[in-house]
C-alpha cells in the first residue's frame, strides 16, 4: 500500500520512463524527420548567409559546432585553437594562471603557433593580474585573424551548416512532440511535460533540487533576461521555474505570459503572478514596477536549491490567506542541506520585504 502522494509519484515516474523507452521502429521513424535537405535545395539560404566569421563561427550555435568540427578534422595545428575556444566559452573564469599561460608558451602542446613573436614576448612580460586581459585581447584577435583565412566556407562542414539553416526554416508543430504528463493547471491553461520525438529529450527537476553549479548558470541567464526586459520598461511579473524553458543547448528561454510594459516610470497595482512567488507590494495592492521580479527570482532560486518555496513546505496545502500572511510577516528559513553561504546571501538580499532594501531596487 502507498499513500496518495506516493501513488502520484509512482504514476508520474512510470509515465516518464515510458516516454523514455520507445519502440525502436517508432524511434527510427521519428529520426527520419531530422533528415537534412539536399544541398541543391539550399541555394537561396546559401546565397543569403553573410560571410561573417564572428556571426557564423562564434555566435550561432550550429555554425560554432560545424566550425570546430572543421578545425578538428583539418589540421592538428588547430587543436590548440579549439582548446582555446572552449576555454574562452567560460571566459577563463575557472582556469588557473598555468592553464591560461600554456597557449603562449612555445614548448607547450597547446601553444598557438601562429602568434607573432611580439605577442609572445608581451605575454611573457605582462603581470598575472593583466594576463587574462591580454589573452582575451591581442591573443584572441590574432587567433581570429588566423582562423578567418581557413577555407571553412569551401568545406563539407560549411555545407552541413547551410543544410541546418535550411532545416531551421521548417515550421515546428505538435507532430514533433509527445505529450505525456500534465504538470500543473492554472488560470491560463495547463503546463505539460513534452518529449521531443526525434531525440527523446526531457528535462525535469527532482525533489532534491538542482546542483549548485547549474543553479548559478541558470540564475545568471535568467537575470540577464530580466535586466534586458527591465531596460525596455517591461515587468515580467510571473518569474518561476515553470516559466523557464531550456533549449537543446541548455540555454534559458523565458515565457512572457503576464509581462507588461510600463514606460516613462509608470507603475501598476494590478494583482498578477503565482501564489508563493508574488512580492509583498503585489499582495498589498501597492503600486509597483520591476521590484516584483527580483522577489520572484529569489523565490525561484530558493526552489531550485530546496525544491520548495520559501514560505511553503514541499507539497504543503496552504490557503491563499495563510500564504499572504506568511509572505508579509514570516522570515525566510534555510533548512535544506543544499543551502550554502552564497545562496543564502543572494536569496536574503532579493527577499527583502521593503522595496528600498531589496537587491536590484536601490
Amino acid at each position: 500500500m502507498c499513500d496518495i502522494g506516493g501513488l502520484d509519484k509512482l504514476v508520474a515516474n512510470r509515465a516518464y520512463l515510458k516516454a523514455q523507452i520507445q519502440d525502436d521502429k517508432e524511434m527510427r521513424k521519428q529520426r527520419r524527420t531530422l533528415i537534412l535537405p539536399q544541398l541543391e535545395n539550399c541555394t537561396r539560404v546559401h546565397a543569403a548567409i553573410p560571410k561573417d566569421f564572428e556571426d557564423i563561427c562564434e555566435r550561432q550555435p550550429i555554425g560554432k559546432t560545424c566550425f570546430r568540427q572543421f578545425l578538428l578534422a583539418s589540421n592538428p595545428e588547430y587543436l590548440a585553437a579549439v582548446e582555446f575556444l572552449e576555454l574562452n566559452d567560460w571566459n577563463l573564469a575557472e582556469a588557473g594562471a598555468k592553464e591560461k599561460a600554456k597557449f603562449c608558451k612555445a614548448d607547450s602542446k597547446s601553444f598557438l603557433s601562429y602568434l607573432t613573436e611580439d605577442i609572445v614576448e608581451k605575454c611573457k612580460a605582462v603581470s598575472e593580474k593583466d594576463f587574462e586581459e591580454m589573452l582575451m585581447g591581442q591573443v584572441k584577435e590574432a587567433m581570429q585573424e588566423f582562423l578567418r583565412g581557413k577555407p571553412f566556407n569551401d568545406s563539407p562542414f560549411f555545407e552541413r551548416f547551410v543544410q541546418w539553416k535550411e532545416f531551421e526554416k521548417q515550421p515546428i508543430s505538435d507532430k514533433y512532440f509527445y505529450e505525456f504528463r500534465t504538470l500543473r493547471k492554472g488560470g491560463f491553461g495547463e503546463v505539460c511535460a513534452f518529449q521531443v520525438k526525434s531525440t527523446g529529450q526531457i528535462y525535469h527537476i527532482g525533489e532534491n533540487g538542482i546542483e549548485i553549479e547549474r543553479i548559478i548558470h541558470y540564475t545568471a541567464q535568467i537575470t540577464t533576461g530580466i535586466l534586458h526586459l527591465h531596460a525596455m520598461d517591461i515587468v515580467y511579473r510571473d518569474m518561476k521555474p515553470e516559466n523557464v524553458l531550456l533549449d537543446s543547448q541548455g540555454q534559458c528561454r523565458l515565457s512572457l505570459g503576464l509581462a507588461v510594459e510600463l514606460p516613462n516610470g509608470k507603475t501598476i497595482s494590478q494583482k498578477a503572478g503565482t501564489k508563493g512567488y508574488m512580492a509583498p507590494e503585489i499582495l498589498k495592492h501597492e503600486p509597483y514596477r520591476t521590484s516584483v521580479d527580483w522577489w520572484a527570482l529569489s523565490c525561484s532560486i530558493y526552489e531550485m536549491v530546496a525544491s520548495r518555496l520559501p514560505f511553503r513546505d514541499h507539497k504543503e496545502m496552504v490557503t491563499k490567506e495563510e500564504m499572504v500572511r506568511r509572505t508579509l510577516v514570516d522570515e525566510c528559513k534555510f533548512e535544506h542541506e543544499n543551502f550554502d553561504a552564497p545562496s543564502k546571501d543572494i536569496i536574503s538580499l532579493f527577499l527583502k520585504k521593503n522595496i528600498e532594501d531589496r537587491l536590484g531596487c536601490k
